[in-house]
């Protein structure tokens, strides 16, 4: 490792300060689509997934926004890109170590999500009663 990588990988960031990279970061890996797409792609691990695959197994997402997630995984080394050459060009999509490390973290999100839901939309539904004149 160079000492300029060894310089890289000891910066942490700081969440509170407005300027900040981590930020963005969150925005990035807090979405649905990110977590939707990191779980499958970590139930091939090691292997891949293509492209139609993933779109077929998160509902509702659209081909952009699939794209788009893709696009920022693979930017930001959580996951790799393979492109096929055949006709239609085979796209696959697999997560990197990084990317297998974030998963553990979205898991226990994902399984904290599932598991309170429906007492946080019963806590939706109590404020939005009080809420009404």
């Amino acid at each position: 490792m160079t000492s300029q990588a060894k310089d890289a990988s000891a910066v942490r960031g700081d969440l509170f300060d407005p300027a900040c990279p981590t930020r963005r970061l969150l925005d990035r890996i807090g979405t649905k689509w990110t977590s939707m797409a990191v779980k499958v792609l970590a139930q091939a691990a090691p292997g891949e997934v293509r492209f139609a695959e993933l779109l077929r197994r998160m509902p509702g997402v659209s081909q952009k926004m699939l794209s788009v997630t893709l696009r920022n995984l693979v930017r930001d080394g959580l996951a790799e890109r393979r492109v096929e050459p055949s006709v239609p060009p085979g796209v696959y999509y697999r997560l990197t170590a990084l990317g297998l490390s974030l998963d553990t973290v979205l898991a226990a999100v994902r399984d904290w999500a599932e598991e309170h839901m429906a007492e946080v939309d019963r806590a939706n539904e109590r404020s939005d009663r009080q809420a009404q004149p």
